[in-house]
């Protein structure tokens, strides 16, 4: 009988010069975020590790004092298509803005990638944080950041509506009859909203695999409750301290039940960045000779877009400031000014810190130690899994692959190998309910 055993999920978080500011630094890294053979095996190492998740963010912005992979970088949605056709089982997902797409754009282009790739696309909504982008949209400024959110949940309801809009057996392709489509099982959206105005249907039958997976890593409240509304999966920020971490997880957990999904049904996997040795002690080295590669100038840049202040005009040796929430992202900001209050860093701690993993968790130590580590907080409820982050590739990366997959399968933590084609089946999520074909059946009941 198979075991029915909660398993551990893992993705992988793709910066082609490593998710460490300096990784491309280090011996034998690759440098360069924008080349196709590097993206290729990147995401055929993630495959060799039976991984859920090849997972490719996006930014509407270049910056020259930003993180090397944000200077210059492939069109996400474009560049999974490709994957599609050099990857056989890992899933696939693209970050798609909803301040600066139309989401009848949005929902033609994952329902085509997720029907080329056998049913592996998935979505990550992000709302964007940055005014700059806004400047590269014909726009002086984003909007508000709960307004942001209201609108991201208008356009993924409209998405997903657009998704809804085909019953399945639409395409009869009757040569008998001459009669190739029926026409009753295709059905306009009419969508009217404070923010769009849709008709629809999508011209794009789905294909075999329903909908495309939804990604959202929102931390503050709107975000949380469009996670708990839409998600397949969640990326969390944490920052290693368990207590927060544990109240976060559960806290989602409960607004998903609240929208009468099954706890289950929503995987939250937090972002960390493991630095692997032969013993503790050369795992520290590996970080501290990273971290000695840090340039203050780029480090304090990438910390004053994490908080969504200047902080160039503090003293980087004194306390934390005590700065207003602002405009931009607030989950990064929250984490930091946590962990910075919790532990009384500097400035300086701070930006050591986010310039190795801009924000997320950075832990260190042998394979083993990485395992226990996992393993308490995935046992513990407050993890599904983790979205790894190699400080550098491939090196950081095989590591991982090599050193601590095995140890986790050990322990019967993680799959030895992939149990079906699609994403929906390495989550272990059900195909979702045809949520518009079952409001029309409703409504045809109650007539």
């Amino acid at each position: 009988m198979a075991s029915t055993r909660r398993q551990m999920h893992l993705g992988v978080f793709w910066l082609g010069t490593g998710n460490h500011s300096a990784g491309w630094r280090h011996e034998g890294a690759w440098q360069s975020n924008s080349s196709w053979p590097l993206v290729v095996a990147g995401a055929q190492i993630a495959e060799r590790g039976k991984f859920d998740l090849f997972f490719i963010s996006d930014s509407l912005v270049m910056d020259p004092g930003d993180h090397p992979s944000f200077v210059s970088r492939f069109e996400p949605t474009t560049l999974i298509a490709a994957l599609a056709t050099v990857t056989r089982h890992v899933g696939l997902g693209a970050t798609v803005s909803t301040s600066f797409s139309e989401p009848f754009d949005v929902a033609r282009t994952f329902m085509t990638l997720h029907t080329i790739s056998g049913g592996r696309a998935a979505w990550n909504i992000v709302t964007s944080s940055h005014d700059k982008a806004a400047e590269n949209f014909s726009k002086e400024r984003l909007p508000e950041h709960d307004l942001r959110y209201e609108i991201a949940g208008e356009f993924v309801g409209v998405v997903k509506g657009l998704w809804d809009s085909w019953d399945d057996g639409a395409v009869v392709a009757d040569r008998a009859s001459g009669a190739f489509l029926d026409k009753s099982k295709v059905h306009a959206l009419n969508h009217k909203g404070r923010f769009f105005a849709v008709k629809g249907p999508l011209n794009i039958a789905p294909g075999p695999h329903g909908h495309p997976l939804l990604i959202q890593a929102g931390g503050s409240a709107p975000g949380q409750e469009l996670s708990a509304r839409t998600a397949d999966l969640v990326f969390s920020v944490v920052n290693g301290d368990k207590t927060s971490a544990k109240t976060a997880y559960d806290d989602l957990k409960r607004r998903a039940v609240k929208q009468g999904r099954a706890p289950e049904s929503l995987p939250i996997l937090p972002g960390v960045m493991p630095i692997i040795g032969d013993t503790d002690e050369e795992a520290k080295d590996q970080l501290d000779r990273l971290q000695g590669w840090l340039s203050s100038t780029n480090a304090l840049s990438l910390v004053s877009q994490r908080l969504g202040h200047d902080i160039s005009g503090y003293p980087l040796d004194g306390p934390i400031p005590d700065l207003p929430t602002t405009n931009r992202g607030q989950a990064f900001s929250k984490t930091l000014f946590e962990m910075a209050r919790r532990e009384n860093m500097t400035l300086r701690d701070l930006y050591n810190i986010t310039a190795a993993a801009r924000g997320h968790w950075v832990i260190y130590g042998t394979a083993r130690r990485i395992a226990d580590i996992f393993e308490d907080w995935f046992t513990g409820g407050l993890a599904d899994g983790f979205i790894i982050m190699p400080a550098y590739f491939p090196g950081a990366f095989n590591d991982f692959v090599n050193r601590v997959v095995p140890e986790l399968q050990r322990r019967g933590l993680y799959r030895k190998d992939y149990s079906g084609p699609t994403l929906r089946d390495h989550l272990g999520l059900a195909a979702p309910a045809a949520a518009a074909k079952a409001e029309r059946e409703h409504a045809a009941s109650a007539s």
